[in-house]
């Protein structure tokens, strides 16, 4: 007989549900993708007014990269530090901290700030961005079972696919008829909206370890039977869900930056049409968000291994992009390749929910959001390198520059897919976790 307290699910379920803890739970889940909206339309600002701001403060195409790669010139760091700090204080008071960070990080921009002031504001916001994600994660994950987890995991990330979706519209429309320093004033407010609503109806959700209390701590009031970090993150399932993740990342990057201008430039859509792409490929990326949520938690309640569930359809998903990125570097403007842009960037995004709760099974519940903040910290190197790296492939060779980036995309996601559909077996590394002092 199996030892079921070795189980991924007795390692990381949270406390029993008291009443009105469904309620609790939605509505922190419901927040906290307006949270991911916000941050994401806070990012993707610079993206849709690449080219004003690219005139009015006289950048080139490597200079602008530059500004968008400064926004991650602290972000892993903080992110890493914000998701290990999540493990040790309340998520609740660094979520409403954040929020509050980036509503002042956009400000200079409104305000009239120049060159010097963009760069400071983009390091400021990507440091207060930074942890967003593994806290986020964290936070709403900790309120369910490890059964009922896709689902709320897959919503946080459509929270950033309704960001952008959003946001290329609307925040097109604001820099048309108000200019592009009004974008930066209307997500300020919006972060200071979230943060009155987080204040009085965000909490957080105790779990087993909490309701312990002090005994079986050690002196630095960690849980002495925890696993170190170390060992986490030498599992094969933390090293291929961090490396699919990456690959994620670096196409989120680009959407956010670079598709924009790589629409109106390098292909000859109009700055409306560019922007309604924009949005179809990350409403798409919604769709493949809940898709793989309801698909793996079919297999899963099926009796099929999370391996198999999460980790093959997350691979599968990379391999498929890869293939989506690399016909579009062949097409010409046309339906094709509104076709291969969305399957190459629009399907990327499915892994981002499946790292997370593949980690998530085999990380105990007071290493989590460590686990997540340590991921999310390497991850994001993709997005301080790909606006940069595009930016000198755009400046050094045109708009030949952009199918070679591309090009770089659909090789780093089929690395990425082929390490993830390897490497991830969450029960494997849970019970080795579990049985190794």
């Amino acid at each position: 007989m199996p030892n079921t307290e070795l189980t991924p699910a007795a390692l990381t379920d949270p406390a029993a549900p008291g009443p009105g803890h469904r309620r609790q739970a939605w509505t922190v889940t419901g927040l906290l993708v307006v949270f991911m909206m916000v941050n994401f339309a806070d990012k993707s600002v610079l993206g849709l007014a690449a080219d004003p701001i690219r005139r009015d403060l006289h950048l080139s195409a490597t200079g602008f990269g530059l500004a968008n790669s400064a926004f991650f010139l602290l972000f892993s760091l903080c992110g890493a530090m914000g998701g290990l700090l999540a493990d040790r204080v309340r998520p609740r008071r660094l979520l409403l901290g954040m929020a509050l960070l980036w509503s002042l990080a956009q400000l200079p921009m409104a305000l009239g700030g120049g060159l010097s002031a963009l760069f400071l504001s983009r390091i400021v916001l990507g440091a207060a961005e930074g942890p967003a994600f593994p806290v986020a994660q964290h936070t709403a994950l900790g309120w369910f079972p490890d059964r009922r987890r896709n689902l709320p995991g897959a919503l946080i990330n459509v929270g950033i696919t309704l960001g952008v979706v959003l946001a290329a519209p609307g925040l097109t429309w604001v820099i048309r008829h108000h200019g592009w320093r009004s974008a930066f004033a209307v997500v300020a407010v919006a972060g200071v909206v979230w943060a009155a609503a987080w204040a009085v109806l965000g909490t957080d959700r105790p779990t087993r370890s909490a309701v312990r209390g002090a005994a079986g701590r050690g002196r630095s009031g960690q849980r002495a039977d925890l696993p170190p970090y170390r060992r986490m993150l030498a599992t094969r399932t933390w090293i291929g869900a961090t490396a699919g993740y990456f690959c994620t990342y670096w196409m989120i990057a680009l959407s956010l930056v670079w598709v924009p201008s790589y629409l109106h430039d390098g292909l000859g859509y109009s700055p409306t049409a560019a922007a309604g792409l924009v949005a179809a490929l990350w409403a798409v990326n919604g769709v493949a968000l809940l898709g793989q949520a309801a698909l793996t938690g079919r297999l899963l309640r099926r009796g099929v291994a999370s391996r198999w569930a999460r980790g093959r359809v997350g691979g599968i998903t990379l391999l498929v992009s890869a293939l989506g990125c690399a016909a579009l570097t062949q097409a010409a403007r046309g339906p094709l390749t509104v076709l291969f842009l969305l399957v190459g960037f629009g399907l990327s995004g499915a892994m981002s929910t499946i790292a997370v709760t593949v980690v998530c099974e085999v990380v105990p519940d007071g290493r989590r959001g460590g686990a997540l903040g340590l991921m999310n910290a390497v991850v994001t190197t993709g997005g301080l390198i790909a606006p940069a790296l595009t930016g000198h492939l755009v400046d050094t060779q045109g708009s030949t520059g952009y199918r070679h980036a591309v090009l770089l995309a659909a090789v780093l996601l089929a690395l990425g897919g082929a390490a993830s559909t390897a490497l991830i077996d969450p029960a494997r590394d849970a019970r080795r976790l579990a049985l190794t002092p």
